[in-house]
C-alpha cells in the first residue's frame, strides 16, 4: 500500500480545493459501482481516487462536468406569492401596542 499526499496529485490539478471536490465525485463514482482502474492493493475508495488522479488514470474534466451535470439536476423551485402565508398578523398603524413592563 503506497502512501498517496496531496503533492502526488497537485501535478494534475493544481488547485487543492479543486482537488477535493473531483477526488471525491471520484470515489463515489467507485462506491456506486464504476470499474477501477488500478488495482485496489486494500485501499479505501478515496486513496484509489488519488491515486488515479494522481497517474493521470481519469480525466479530471470529465469529473467536472459530471459534478456540473450533478449540480445542474436541483433546481430550486420558486414559491408563488398566493401561496405564502402569513405566519403572524401584523399591527395596523392605529393600533397602540402594549406597554413594555420592566423586569
Amino acid at each position: 500500500m503506497a502512501r498517496i499526499t496531496v503533492e502526488d496529485c497537485i501535478k494534475t490539478i493544481s488547485n487543492r480545493f479543486d482537488l477535493v471536490v473531483i477526488a471525491s465525485k471520484r470515489s463515489r463514482q467507485l462506491s456506486s459501482g464504476s470499474p477501477m482502474t488500478i488495482e485496489r492493493d486494500n485501499d479505501k475508495n478515496p486513496v484509489i481516487a488519488l491515486r488515479e488522479i494522481s497517474e493521470n488514470i481519469v480525466d479530471p474534466k470529465h469529473l467536472e462536468q459530471g459534478i456540473i451535470e450533478d449540480l445542474q439536476k436541483y433546481v430550486e423551485a420558486d414559491e408563488d406569492e398566493d401561496e405564502i402565508v402569513e405566519l403572524a398578523p401584523s399591527k395596523k398603524k392605529n393600533e397602540e401596542k402594549e406597554p413594555v413592563k420592566p423586569i
